[in-house]
């Protein structure tokens, strides 16, 4: 989706995909050289300056990028910032064929799941040499910086932190006269609990289910294989479980599927980009925790808890992941005002107020300071969560390796397959691990 934003004395956005794309491909790639080889110098204050921003996201996250950006050009008002933002699929369908082209725009969201894959390709700028001029990282725990780092180079910036939690439906589970699942339940007794609300919610107008079928998301499974004492990549990026623990993980919630008890795949399909529990048809969901800003906001509602994932034998063992990082495009005509823009938006104070936890706790201690936590609201509901799963989390992150994003989407491709009943835990397993040979790991 293509935001179109009017501001006094500069060009207003492309209303349309394809002119938004253009725009990102004369702002994005210029004369040839590289933008990286020269040394970064202050950003420029005598010459107009045209930068492009993308991220992915929903309404809300638009609104609160536009009201950010607009503080960035009263401050730089010789900068002016085209925006676009879309869907998640879609976003990287888009910065694939910006790749290939050369074309990728001035500053980018990034995640975890693709950020060695466009680093290794030379398609992201280097922000080493920005740092101490258009770049401040002084603010930043060392380690989580670290995630935006591949071979030595600096080529992402977390902008939050999160980890994993389930959300439950309130208003839903008031309806229906049952207790949200306990703090600390089994793997086993969450699904037992999906099967009670399941069953209770049959005869709701309309329906509703005890949750999703969580099979197919990835760093769930990682979750999952870190609380059996196992980790998902070796060193060569290969993966370092077996088939049978993949087959497993998926055997294990293969009842609820055949007793129909998960939201329908079809029905998940119909509602998307909304997901089950925010058109009101599903009491829990497992997903990061900034994900709970926008769960009330679809929801309508911000009667919405949170809390710790399902357990294994051992314990919890969460994990930290930077919600998500911003980079620049190699081919960058503007790399000083880049990476001014990407500091802008990771220390300023008052992006701090404007994104609140939205995008996960603020990295950086300026902008988590500066949220304004109302007791009740959805900030502080995360903020807290976080403080209370601390001790959980003694997992190191399982930083992907490169090729996570595509066999990531081959992950959730072969979960819906599974959902529908095309295939089975073996046959998953199998196509998975064919995936994962061709993509991850060796040269």
């Amino acid at each position: 989706m293509v935001r179109t934003r009017t501001t006094t004395g500069k060009a207003a956005v492309h209303a349309t995909a394809i002119a938004a794309v253009a725009a990102l491909t004369l702002s994005a790639c210029g004369g040839g050289s590289a933008a990286g080889s020269g040394e970064a110098a202050p950003v420029a204050t005598d010459r107009d300056i045209e930068l492009s921003l993308v991220w992915w996201g929903d309404d809300d996250r638009a609104a609160r990028y536009e009201e950010a950006v607009k503080l960035f050009e009263e401050k730089h008002p010789n900068i002016d910032v085209q925006t676009q933002f879309q869907a998640w699929d879609d976003y990287w369908t888009a910065r694939t064929t910006e790749a290939a082209g050369q074309t990728l725009p001035d500053v980018l969201q990034m995640d975890l799941a693709y950020i060695h894959q466009y680093a290794s390709n030379n398609q992201l700028l280097d922000l080493s040499s920005q740092v101490g001029v258009n770049l401040e990282t002084g603010g930043y725990d060392e380690t989580l910086l670290g995630s935006g780092s591949v071979d030595g180079g600096q080529f992402g910036i977390p902008t939050s932190t999160n980890t994993l939690g389930m959300f439950y439906h309130q208003d839903l589970l008031d309806e229906l006269g049952v207790e949200p699942p306990a703090e600390g339940l089994t793997w086993d007794e969450y699904d037992a609990w999906i099967r009670e609300v399941s069953e209770a919610g049959a005869d709701h107008d309309p329906q509703v289910y005890g949750g999703t079928d969580y099979t197919g998301a990835l760093w769930l499974f990682i979750q999952w294989l870190l609380q059996q004492g196992k980790t998902a990549f070796a060193e060569d990026g290969t993966p370092a479980f077996e088939k049978a623990d993949l087959v497993a993980w998926i055997e294990r919630s293969q009842p609820l599927r055949d007793d129909k008890l998960f939201f329908p795949v079809e029905r998940a399909k119909q509602v998307e980009p909304m997901t089950a529990m925010q058109v009101g048809q599903a009491a829990t969901e497992i997903t990061w925790d900034n994900m709970l800003a926008g769960y009330a906001a679809g929801a309508g509602t911000e009667n919405l808890g949170i809390l710790p994932v399902p357990t294994g034998a051992d314990g919890s063992q969460q994990f930290w992941k930077p919600s998500m990082l911003l980079s620049s495009s190699a081919n960058t005509d503007e790399p000083d005002a880049a990476a001014a823009l990407i500091d802008f938006l990771v220390n300023d104070p008052e992006v701090g107020k404007i994104f609140g936890t939205s995008k996960g706790v603020p990295a950086v201690p300026a902008q988590k300071d500066a949220m304004e936590l109302a007791e009740g609201s959805i900030d502080s509901k995360i903020v807290t969560y976080e403080d209370e799963v601390a001790d959980r989390v003694t997992a190191e992150t399982p930083l992907p390796a490169e090729g996570y994003g595509v066999v990531e989407a081959e992950f959730k491709r072969l979960g819906e397959e599974l959902a529908y009943g095309n295939i089975d835990a073996q046959e998953f397993a199998d196509q998975w691990f064919q995936s994962a040979e061709a993509n991850l790991g060796g040269e």
